[in-house]
């Protein structure tokens, strides 16, 4: 019986290293990776040897067969990845003849190993140093400005979400390698300069994701009850920027406004039921503050049809399948009715679902928790004097009112500057070449400071491995020099801890 990969598909590509008759797809090589939603295994060419499900670090690859029921739905996602596709005649293994030991990532031992410091213990940066620890002989400094390791997989990843939490285990063994020293809170810019980490370090690499949120530009949009995602997905993780009480849940309606995972992570969380988030890794605070919810209804608001949707069709499957919270379609707008009628794309996913005309005016049926879609609604302003009140969104009749007590902004994220580092206003990003950021020698980025907002937690090993590769060339060619010698590393601890 064939394996299935499923839901928490990270992307990071374990599985194809490891799998003897390459029959999961796109590999990093191919044009469709890092597009596709999740990974897929060639049922046709599975041998069943359970190689990727041991590989993979967030458990999300079961045989088809004991797939529960909320996952069987994966066995015919697998098997329609590769309908129409040419596969191998023959699945059985392809040996390779022996050849002489290539290290290709190495540094020659002719050279002295190079200090690298890595700013950010995300998976970017813990990719990064993965690939520094286990191809190089380089001494590594992880610099972090919390108190905590982790970055997005710690502070983004929704609690009820563990398998994918897993990953941060994995990354995790490296806090112990011996040749590496932590450093964290520690923040660049503040407790020490791009030139004072450039002094003492032949490289630096900057993993510092892109953590803040982009805005809309509405008016309103800086009334009481008009929040972030990103303040959401911290509140209820526990981030040590937000407080405890930044998230209000008097009221009864909230809208998202965008459709993307994230959008869906905190859609579910809202409604989901306290007792079986318990358990989890979500903070107290929120906990407690979920269990005397007032929330009902969670509007996800999209400005396109279904069929564009930002959320992979993964999430949405889980978001249906839950039980006890429904999920409805508004149907007021033809378009989004003949979407998924239409059935092509993403758009096909919702016509299992309930739908209704949603009378916005009147307040959500009290005693029960849903989530509501509504596609082809653009928000043109946050109603309220002091306190949100409504959402103006338009319509297929014209402009709609949203009665809202809250209005939770997840139309993305976006880069900060680094203090002494070019910086791409319109992007968001640091400039740079293949990892190698422009006019500055020795600094190099990775994730999305690198690259801007997109992709999941596996992208960021394709990322890390094109930096790692960009940095150790430049050591090689000589264009970046490894110095004899530097001030100690303990000399640079002393400087923070003065600090």
């Amino acid at each position: 019986m064939a394996f299935a990969i499923t839901q928490t598909c990270c992307n990071d590509a374990t599985c194809v290293s490891v799998c003897p008759v390459n029959c999961i797809h796109p590999t990093p090589d191919e044009p469709d990776f890092g597009t596709t939603e999740m990974l897929y295994v060639d049922p046709a060419s599975c041998i069943d040897c359970g190689a990727c499900a041991d590989a993979c670090p967030v458990d999300a690859i079961f045989p088809v067969d004991l797939l529960t029921d909320s996952l069987r739905v994966y066995a015919g996602l697998n098997a329609e990845y590769y309908a129409g596709r040419e596969t191998a005649a023959d699945p059985a293994p392809n040996f390779h003849r022996w050849s002489p030991p290539t290290f290709d990532r190495a540094i020659p031992s002719d050279f002295a190993p190079p200090d690298i410091a890595v700013v950010g213990t995300g998976p970017a940066g813990m990719y990064a140093v993965e690939d520094l620890l286990l191809h190089t002989n380089a001494r590594v400094t992880l610099i972090d400005r919390l108190p905590v390791a982790g970055g997005l997989i710690r502070f983004g990843v929704a609690p009820d979400h563990p398998a994918t939490k897993r990953i941060g285990e994995t990354f995790s063994r490296f806090h112990e390698h011996p040749r590496l020293r932590m450093r964290l809170g520690t923040e660049v810019g503040r407790h020490v300069t791009i030139d004072e980490l450039a002094e003492r370090h032949d490289a630096v690499v900057y993993a510092v994701g892109a953590s803040s949120a982009r805005g809309l530009g509405l008016d309103g949009e800086d009334l009481t009850g008009s929040v972030a995602a990103t303040t959401v997905v911290g509140w209820y993780n526990g981030h040590p920027d937000v407080p405890a009480n930044a998230v209000d849940l008097s009221a009864e309606r909230v809208v998202l406004i965008g459709t993307g995972n994230v959008a869906l992570d905190v859609a579910r969380i809202l409604t989901a039921d306290p007792a079986a988030l318990a358990g989890t890794t979500i903070a107290p605070h929120a906990l407690e503050r979920l269990r005397t919810s007032k929330v009902r209804e969670v509007v996800l608001l999209a400005r396109r049809g279904p069929e564009d949707a930002a959320y992979t069709s993964p999430e949405l499957l889980a978001l249906a399948q839950r039980a006890g919270v429904p999920l409805v379609v508004d149907d007021a707008d033809p378009r989004t009715v003949a979407a998924i009628e239409a059935g092509t794309g993403k758009a096909s996913l919702l016509r299992e679902l309930g739908r209704e005309t949603v009378d916005w005016t009147a307040p959500p049926v009290a005693d029960a928790r849903r989530i509501v879609l509504r596609f082809h609604s653009a928000p043109t302003e946050l109603v309220g004097d002091t306190q949100v009140r409504g959402l103006r969104v338009t319509g297929p009749d014209g402009p709609v009112e949203i009665a809202a007590g809250q209005v939770v902004r997840a139309v993305g994220y976006r880069g900060i500057p680094v203090p002494g580092l070019p910086f791409d206003e319109a992007r968001g990003t640091i400039p740079n070449t293949a990892g190698r950021v422009d006019g500055r020698s020795g600094a190099y980025v990775v994730g999305w400071i690198k690259r801007g907002p997109s992709g999941g937690i596996g992208a960021n090993r394709t990322c890390a491995g094109e930096t790692v590769a960009t940095l150790l060339e430049d050591i090689t060619s000589g264009r970046l020099p490894v110095r004899a010698r530097r001030s100690p590393i303990a000399a640079l601890a002393a400087r923070f801890r003065g600090r």
